[in-house]
């Protein structure tokens, strides 16, 4: 999982803008900011609050397709911020008419472009994305190396391996398997995480409980979410003995329970549901 928090002091707020919780921003300033190109601070910042607030408004998404193909807002490292927020806000307002846009940006030049347009067409659940986020796979795990110079690797692989799983792409089963074998963890994690939504085999959810005890946090707090995201009944005894957050095991024990009782054909709690409660219960 990618943490995508963002930071308004880092942000370079200007005239105009204001904090996530300024009463005296609006929707209207911020699709005016959105749509004038004079202040790239601006546009940068209406781009991620209009994801925030989730502002479906026809006006915003047209904005944010236009934003998604800027070429003004460069960072020194050559990459497109601009771009980076307008592929995370499309993606939180539950527009399909977006994912072509979506696709288009995967071959972008900027990594976290990518990474955030991935994502994005994870949360809009549209089939239509698989083969070119499949395409982003070629290689292998032998192509899957560390840019030189770079934070990152080639291609974001956590976003794409679990944009994969979540929209059931059977067909890149063969594909997503190499990368349990990956040398960074969390793309191990997201293999494994991929797999089980795709087969259901409890081989790969017991791979992220194991997870759960590794000496890195990051790496613990990455397997919490993935189980939650998975729905792994039979990890929720080992997530509520986590060493991390109760909020994020609260979250991932909630995940757990939603996706349970999605499945149970009576409105009466099981004994399984009643058992994760009690473990919530035991966090608050």
């Amino acid at each position: 999982m990618v943490d995508n928090s963002q930071d308004n002091n880092v942000m370079g707020l200007s005239a105009g803008q204001g904090s996530a919780d300024d009463p005296a921003y609006t929707v209207e300033q911020a699709l005016y900011n959105l749509q004038q190109t004079e202040d790239p601070s601006a546009r940068y910042y209406a781009a991620w609050w209009i994801g925030r607030f989730r502002v479906s408004d026809p006006v915003a998404i047209d904005a944010l397709l236009t934003a998604l193909e800027d070429e003004s807002d460069r960072s020194p490292d050559g990459g497109y911020p601009l771009r980076r927020n307008a592929a995370k806000a499309l993606g939180k307002l539950g527009d399909r008419s977006v994912v072509p846009a979506l696709i288009k940006a995967l071959d972008c030049e900027d990594y976290y472009v990518r990474e955030s347009a991935a994502q994005s067409l994870e949360m809009l659940a549209d089939a239509q994305a698989i083969p070119a986020l499949i395409q982003l796979l070629a290689g292998g795990i032998e192509a899957a190396q560390q840019v030189e110079g770079k934070p990152h690797l080639r291609q974001p692989y956590e976003a794409i391996l679990e944009a994969l799983g979540t929209l059931k792409a059977r067909e890149a089963i063969s594909l997503i398997e190499p990368f349990l074998e990956h040398f960074v963890q969390k793309v191990q994690y997201a293999a494994a995480r991929a797999l089980y939504q795709l087969t259901e085999s409890s081989i790969y959810g017991e791979r992220l409980v194991t997870a759960l005890g590794e000496k890195d946090l990051q790496v613990r707090r990455s397997a919490l979410m993935d189980l939650g995201a998975i729905g792994y009944l039979k990890g929720a005894e080992a997530i509520a003995n986590t060493l991390a957050e109760n909020s994020l095991k609260l979250i991932s024990l909630k995940g757990i329970l939603e996706h349970h009782l999605s499945k149970e054909s009576t409105q009466d709690l099981d004994e399984e549901s009643i058992k994760v409660m009690m473990l919530m219960d035991g966090l608050l």
